[in-house]
């Protein structure tokens, strides 16, 4: 008699050339499909091939970075918790995909602000998860939304480009393999300094079976939109895009299940 298994099951590998590609978004693939997800996508043609981006997106997932780069069919590079960068074999995959490390605590984010900025000034994506860190340490739902943080909003306005997209996306997660895998507690040998890695408890892994990626109404920040803030200041420009944004992908997250293409 066959016993179900705890863990999801193991698809054919991609091949090998995808894994191994300099290529950001050719990986991304190769890890798409290795992960086996069936993943559609809506609003794909809300992506421009080649304006300056802002992606922001909700996140439960390791896997969400390449998942996001497929269905937009560009490279992005996502910002990253910094630990991830000193994980063996894992630290060469988020270098392979362009990932861009936070600053440690403490830093004020120069560097990652530096190397985001020149990004989109040479026309390229800088995604951001602005949930930050904790529904990837904390057990979640599919629809969680936590709060959002300001800073891509601060790093759109700071671009040096006359014109740029933010794109507010959801990750609908339809069918998952979530379990707890380790105590928190082992992620400080990475990083002793961050204060979610000192608490009780044990770190979820999500790992998505069927998700859809909802691609929301981009934000166009032009001459236009900064006029109408000119007077209020940009403190209110950015409150104001880190609502809509919030408000946006709430609403994705939100709605039925949609017929849409394989992505």
């Amino acid at each position: 008699m066959a016993l179900d298994s705890p863990f999801p099951a193991l698809p054919s590998p991609p091949p090998l050339n995808a894994l191994l590609s300099p290529d950001p978004l050719t990986l991304a693939t190769g890890l798409v499909r290795l992960s086996g997800v069936a993943m559609t996508v809506t609003g794909q043609d809300r992506i421009s091939p080649t304006l300056p981006m802002v992606l922001v997106s909700n996140h439960r997932s390791i896997m969400d970075a390449p998942l996001l780069m497929q269905a937009v069919q560009r490279p992005v590079r996502f910002a990253c918790h910094h630990y991830l960068g000193q994980v063996p074999a894992l630290c060469e995959i988020v270098q392979a995909l362009g990932c861009l490390p936070l600053d440690p605590p403490g830093r004020g984010q120069r560097a990652f602000f530096r190397r985001a900025l020149h990004t989109l000034g040479q026309g390229g994506a800088v995604g951001i998860f602005p949930e930050g860190a904790a529904p990837m340490v904390q057990a979640t739902t599919p629809y969680h939304l936590g709060p959002f943080h300001r800073g891509f909003a601060h790093l759109a306005l700071r671009a040096p480009v006359e014109e740029l997209a933010i794109v507010p996306v959801a990750l609908a997660s339809r069918q998952e393999w979530n379990r707890a895998v380790m105590p928190l507690r082992w992620l400080s040998w990475f990083d002793a300094t961050e204060p979610l890695f000192q608490q009780p408890g044990w770190h979820p892994a999500v790992v998505y079976r069927t998700v859809e990626v909802r691609i929301g109404r981009p934000i166009h920040l032009d001459a236009t939109l900064r006029s109408h803030y000119r007077r209020r200041g940009q403190a209110a420009l950015m409150a104001d895009l880190t609502r809509s944004c919030h408000e946006e992908i709430a609403t994705l997250l939100g709605s039925p299940p949609s017929p849409s293409r394989p992505a």
